[in-house]
């Protein structure tokens, strides 16, 4: 094994790195909303380009950031034990079934969305739908070419589990990287360096203080890190020695990258006039996705990573020993904003900044909506209640049952009264429902009538 054999295998790691980062960063954009088309969201949309295709994604708040150290420590010291007491194989075997399953979707996804990107290809799409009681319980969208994809993803499993080839190994941890890249997102830049400072906390605790990180890493047995050879041509008998990196020092800076890349997006917009609810500036050329922009965050960050790991595979080459990555990785990402920031002059509007998934704007828009009915009752209380004085002193009033079933569906249900009063609302009296005066009414035997009126007393007095 030679010098530039070694720094071969570290500059493959490297690219495998970057490239899900990059590639994943750019695939988390969403596409732009307009004004251009007055229509109601499809249930089904109809090819894989449509504006209705939109994968749905997985916010990370700050109090989902402050948990992830406790999370993944669990899951890390709970494996710990499990193959310390455990048969090892028996639980690798289980292991890799079950990332088997993940990685034929993983390695689906990834396979169909670079043809697509590629070719530009725009095929029909199917979907799978599974309704129970009239609410979605398992809803998958697909294409002719996933299921292609599928196939040849399920090929490539078959023959890892067969003989647990390296090469199909990184194929899975990539499409694995990719995927968590795109549909991982960080709600702010508070909640991402939450979540990188308690992580580098955790990565240096569980390397450097106790022996759990590495004995894991050693014995599990599953596509969870890009490996590398060190040489590609080992001496006869000898096995193949690798150089590896934990998909944990992708995926966690790499969504970090991905927020970067959005905020910058999102500068350029403002900056040009961008609004979605009115048609699209004209410096977009008409193009809801795939227009160029300025990118200074998301390339000092990148450039901050690649530094960082160049450190991270430096010490560790220079000290044969494992180093945690984010030790490194994490400061170099923070920092790397936080300097861009305070060289552009947008440190407020870099903390200033959040994202609202499609869920948080429903919630948003049926607040308002809740908001603006609260205010219209309030505005027409006082009406309501001065046409109840009027009624009373006037005496001639009676409600009748039409229209005070109308009225009390429209204050329990709080929907607009004013078309009600102002159109349907007969004279009102200041009494109950239960003390409102009913006319007499035929009735059968044994009910019981109410008050005669004085003038048919005296009408029939006045015939006798």
């Amino acid at each position: 094994m030679s010098e530039a054999e070694l720094f071969a295998a570290y500059a493959a790691i490297g690219s495998m790195a970057i490239a899900p980062i990059y590639f994943g960063s750019f695939s988390s954009l969403d596409r732009l909303k307009s004004a251009h088309k007055k229509r109601e969201r499809l249930e089904f949309a109809e090819y894989s380009d449509s504006e209705d295709e939109e994968e749905e994604s997985e916010a990370v708040s700050a109090e989902d950031a402050y948990m992830f150290p406790v999370y993944g420590s669990l899951a890390l010291f709970s494996l710990y034990m499990i193959f310390k007491y455990l048969n090892k194989d028996w639980v690798n075997l289980l292991l890799s079934g079950y990332f088997a399953l993940l990685g034929v979707a993983a390695l689906t996804q990834l396979i169909a969305r670079t043809v697509k990107g590629i070719s530009g290809i725009k095929l029909p799409l199917y979907h799978l739908h599974l309704v129970h009681q009239s609410k979605t319980a398992f809803h998958v969208r697909f294409t002719n070419l996933h299921l292609v994809s599928m196939a040849v993803s399920a090929v490539a499993t078959a023959y890892y589990l067969w003989s647990k080839n390296w090469i199909v190994s990184n194929l899975f941890g990539l499409a694995f990287s990719f995927s968590a890249i795109t549909l991982i997102r960080l709600d702010s830049f508070r909640s991402g360096m939450i979540m990188l400072g308690g992580l580098f906390v955790y990565d240096v605790f569980w390397v450097f203080g106790t022996e759990v990180m590495v004995s894991v890493a050693k014995n599990f047995d599953a596509p969870i890190k890009v490996v590398f050879p060190k040489t590609l041509f080992p001496e006869v008998g000898s096995k193949l020695q690798f150089t590896m990196l934990g998909l944990g020092d992708i995926v966690v800076p790499g969504i970090f990258l991905a927020l970067c890349l959005r905020f910058d997006r999102h500068q350029y917009l403002s900056r040009i006039g961008y609004q979605p609810d009115k048609t699209l500036p004209k410096a977009l050329g008409g193009r809801h996705r795939g227009f160029g922009f300025p990118t200074p965050y998301f390339y000092a960050c990148l450039a901050a990573y690649v530094g960082g790991l160049a450190i991270t595979i430096s010490v560790m080459h220079v000290f044969k020993a494992a180093q945690p990555a984010l030790l490194y990785l994490s400061p170099a990402c923070t920092l790397a904003v936080v300097a861009t920031a305070a060289a552009r002059g947008e440190m407020k509007e870099v903390f200033a900044y959040t994202e609202l998934t499609e869920e948080d704007e429903t919630v948003e828009a049926n607040g308002k909506d809740k908001k603006k009915d609260e205010a219209a009752a309030s505005a027409l209380g006082p009406h309501r209640y001065n046409l109840r004085k009027q009624t009373a002193t006037s005496g001639a009033g009676i409600m009748t049952p039409a229209s005070a079933g109308e009225l009390a569906d429209d204050e329990q249900e709080g929907v607009r009264t004013r078309k009600v009063l102002d159109e349907k609302v007969s004279p009102i009296s200041d009494r109950s429902d239960s003390e409102s005066v009913v006319p007499n009414t035929p009735s059968k035997k044994g009910a019981k009538r109410g008050p005669k009126p004085k003038n048919a007393a005296a009408k029939g007095k006045s015939k006798k």
